[in-house]
């Protein structure tokens, strides 16, 4: 049966979850299991942890913890690839400590094609690091990876304590070392260069502000002008002019960071405050060289400032619309009373004057506002028809309010963990809960986190490592595991036991590999009278440790296609890093857990 669901993972054609319910059904129809047996992996504990978990990752990536991450390696990283590689690195490890590497690897991604697209550094230097750090992350924490809880489920099943939250963080953390050193100081190196030539633009589906501003033509009619000083807010008119308008003020708040507000009447300006003016060309110029303004700056390089506030859609003034015949002075309507008007198309050609402009049928409007207020004028559908939002609404938290409640939720799971106040199950658990409870997600959301064919791929091949003890293959491989290593130290079991596991992973999932190499660990260790503790970490460790092929494990295959690998990139790579993991773990985990 083993080899039968190593053979169908390994093809590719057959779906995971889909093996994992063909060994439930074989366990039972082949008698080697009672029916109850077969099935018991779906009442585990794991299974249980592992959506949880999900749910906390979502957590994290909707209100905007991870996206923060991300944007802090953009911040303090510069330009140069050595400080860029270490942040991404040291930053994915850290954040796939606490939800799912997979999810990380995602919502890496496009951040270090921005990145690359920035600071001029080849992005095939820069991905495959950020997939191995991800990988590592298993090896810091237990909540990290659903095969650090079948080790442990299984420590508990034969009888031993559980293991912590942060019981191999030092092992992790050595990994992690050596694999920035090894990255920096020869595998990026070995890395195939993308020539600019190859280099695919960072789009998907959709329109960009920017695109969408030069279809209005508003690349050449706005500016984001710098104020050198003061002005009242009741001569802001007089100054600005009857033919241009402000649409958004960005104002420095903590540490800097610019604050966004649509520009109402009564709104005063300070010095230092940027502001998005739409105008004619040459009114804006004209503009520009007032003594009130101390610089000029290209609005799309400014996007990132706002768009997480404000943003702008393209709609289409209804047929039947109420709005037609009245000028676009007036708003509209009281559905949209918190949207401007930014720019009109009429005909296929921008329109000047909108001042002046009543609305006809057909009109296509650039409309802008917060995003809810947005929502709420396009949710009429006989008034205006959305024909687009940018495409850099994607990369926006749906539930950024909710960004410190997750940091707490997190932090406080991680205390009542640490302090031993409720069992890890419990904690993560309570966890789940509670980002339902303060609304960081919906209970919708938190269910469509949870992916059942994880669960079922674990509930599934849990069972197999129970016919492996029933049948005595368990007891037949550690016999000849010993045969093997002969008088060799206790070192010598935990090297072929962390071999045996990374060769399982190369054609089974990392967690199937952890469900049939645990028991054998254990068994192994019980055999030579020792502790079985560093023996199981270096089943967890080298489950964890899918360098070596981009078809092993989800995590990698993610940066394939983006980066443009090829088998042999991950060869060249994969292996040496797995050798050296192997030699941290059987080091290392000895002296954490004495024999």
């Amino acid at each position: 049966m083993i080899a039968v669901a190593g053979a169908l993972m390994a093809s590719n054609r057959v779906r995971y979850d889909f093996v994992a319910l063909i060994v439930v059904i074989s366990l039972a129809l082949s008698g080697t299991l009672t029916i109850g047996e077969s099935l018991s992996g779906f009442g585990n504990s794991v299974v249980i942890l592992v959506a949880c978990l999900l749910v906390l990752g979502e957590m994290l990536d909707r209100t905007g913890v991870a996206r923060a991450v991300g944007d802090a390696i953009m911040r303090y990283g510069g330009s140069r690839e050595t400080n860029l590689l270490i942040l991404i690195m040291v930053s994915t490890a850290l954040l796939g400590s606490v939800m799912s590497s997979t999810a990380v690897v995602a919502i890496f991604i496009p951040i270090i094609l921005r990145i690359s697209q920035q600071t001029g550094n080849d992005k095939a230097r820069l991905l495959m690091p950020m997939s191995y750090a991800a990988l590592i992350s298993g090896m810091l924490t237990l909540i990290a990876t659903p095969p650090n809880l079948v080790v442990s489920d299984e420590l508990v099943a034969q009888g031993y304590q559980p293991l912590g939250l942060f019981s191999f963080f030092m092992i992790g953390a050595l990994v992690l070392l050596v694999a920035v050193v090894f990255i920096l100081f020869w595998g990026r190196h070995r890395l195939r260069s993308v020539t600019k030539t190859q280099e695919e633009p960072m789009t998907t589906t959709g329109t960009t502000l920017a695109g969408m501003w030069r279809s209005f033509d508003l690349h050449v009619q706005s500016e984001i002008l710098v104020v050198a000083k003061k002005v009242p807010a009741e001569d802001v008119s007089e100054m600005i002019g009857d033919d241009a308008n402000i649409v958004i003020r960005l104002r420095s708040g903590a540490k800097g960071k610019l604050i966004p507000a649509m520009f109402r009447t009564g709104m005063e300006l300070l010095r230092g405050d940027r502001i998005l003016v739409r105008g004619p060309e040459e009114s804006l110029k004209t503009l520009a060289q007032r003594p009130n303004f101390s610089e000029r700056i290209d609005p799309e390089n400014m996007i990132d400032a706002w768009i997480d506030e404000i943003g702008f859609s393209d709609v289409l003034v209804h047929p039947e619309s109420p709005l037609i015949g009245k000028p676009l002075s007036n708003g509209l309507g009281a559905e949209a009373k918190d949207v401007e008007v930014v720019a009109l198309v009429r005909d296929g050609e921008p329109f000047g004057d909108t001042a002046a402009a009543t609305m006809q049928s057909g009109d296509r409007l650039l409309i802008a506002g917060r995003w809810d207020a947005l929502d709420r004028a396009v949710k009429r559908h006989d008034s205006l028809v959305l024909l687009s939002f940018p495409q850099e609404r994607q990369s926006i938290p749906p539930a950024a309010s909710g960004f410190w409640a997750a940091i707490i939720i997190m932090a406080g799971m991680i205390a009542a963990t640490l302090l031993e106040l409720v069992s890890i199950t419990a904690a993560v658990l309570i966890a789940a809960v509670a980002a339902v409870v303060f609304r960081t997600l919906s209970a919708e959301d938190a269910y469509r986190a949870v992916k059942l064919p994880s669960l079922v791929l674990i509930a599934g091949m849990l069972p197999l490592a129970d016919a492996l003890q029933v049948t005595g293959g368990s007891d037949l491989i550690v016999e000849k595991l010993l045969y093997l290593v002969g008088d060799a130290s206790p070192r010598a079991v935990m090297s072929a036991i962390f071999v045996l596991t990374a060769l399982l992973g190369l054609v089974l999932s990392n967690t199937a590999s952890a469900v049939l190499v645990a028991p054998i660990a254990i068994s192994a260790a019980e055999a030579l009278g020792i502790s079985p503790y560093p023996v199981a970490l270096c089943v967890l460790i080298a489950a964890s440790a899918s360098f070596s092929t981009p078809i092993s494990t989800p995590v990698v295959t993610l940066v394939v296609a983006p980066g443009g690998y090829s088998f042999s990139d991950f060869l060249k790579l994969g292996v040496p890093l797995t050798i050296l993991t192997g030699i941290a773990a059987v080091t290392i985990a000895p002296i954490l857990f004495p024999y």
